[in-house]
């Protein structure tokens, strides 16, 4: 059995389209776990409306998703655990290819490198990737490599050894991989969408969240990512790739965007809290 588990911190808007894709799934032996992280929205009662026995919830005071996925983590019955994001849908397969090299004994755990912008024709999704320098329509490079620090899926046995995720913030689903001393390998096929944000607010907010983490060089490595956002390269950049992609709003992006990872770096800095 596979136990599929969502973090979700106010996503009403994403939610249930991302319940409905894997209750779509032509692998049938799975459970859905969803993990409130105290939402302020609607969100638990939109999952509580979705009619399906697969669909468990489990709420928990805002502490992040690391404590999040481990709260999941220990009422899964499955083998295999399986993490996404409540912005994520996917093909009918993705569950059935992510897993396979899993169950025939070839790895202990696996991601997948097939993962696309799902709101492209949006012009603020667009900037987030052009920001990224990724390709269009692809949340990762054309030549990504074949195994990475985040768990798409893993041996349940494997996580709790190490006693899942700590909470490191926007790296925090890089420290199971640490402690394992293992990498995720790719899974062929497992197809899957993910949301880029599509408005400022989100982008403001996302941004401050990827500013949230830890810097190996301490205070230096903070210094240098305070300085890479600071307003004159901003400035700079964002009149460079406007003129690039022929989009002035990109100048707009760029100091809202560098302006969330700037705050998020100093919030990190003084607070050593890297929750969501």
């Amino acid at each position: 059995m596979i136990s599929v588990i969502i973090p979700t911190y106010n996503e009403e808007n994403v939610i249930v389209d991302c319940l409905q894709s894997l209750l779509k799934q032509k692998m049938r032996d799975f459970e859905i776990i969803v993990v409130d992280d105290g939402s302020t929205d609607s969100t638990t009662d939109k999952v509580n409306a979705v009619d399906s026995s697969k669909v468990k919830i489990f709420t928990q005071d805002h502490k992040g998703p690391a404590a999040a996925r481990n709260l999941g983590a220990n009422n899964a019955k499955g083998e295999i655990l399986v993490f996404v994001d409540a912005d994520m849908t996917f093909e009918k397969v993705f569950l059935r290819k992510l897993v396979a090299p899993i169950i025939n004994g070839s790895t202990i755990g696996t991601f997948s490198k097939e993962e696309y912008v799902s709101n492209w024709n949006n012009v603020w999704a667009r900037c987030w990737n052009w920001n990224l320098n990724l390709p269009s329509k692809r949340r990762l490079p054309l030549k990504y490599p074949d195994t990475q620090k985040v768990f798409r899926a893993i041996l349940k046995k494997s996580f709790k050894n190490v006693g899942g995720f700590d909470n490191g913030g926007y790296t925090d689903d890089w420290t199971l991989s640490e402690k394992l001393h293992v990498l995720a390998t790719h899974a062929t096929g497992a197809r899957f969408y993910h949301k880029n944000p599509d408005n400022l607010s989100e982008v403001f907010i996302q941004s401050r969240w990827v500013g949230k983490r830890r810097y190996k060089l301490g205070i230096i490595g903070i210094i240098i990512a305070l300085v890479r956002v600071s307003f004159p390269l901003s400035a700079i950049v964002g009149v460079i790739k406007s003129i690039l992609h022929r989009d002035s709003r990109f100048l707009l992006f760029k100091f809202i965007a560098d302006l969330g990872v700037f705050v998020g770096v100093l919030s990190f800095a003084f607070t050593k809290k890297g929750n969501k």
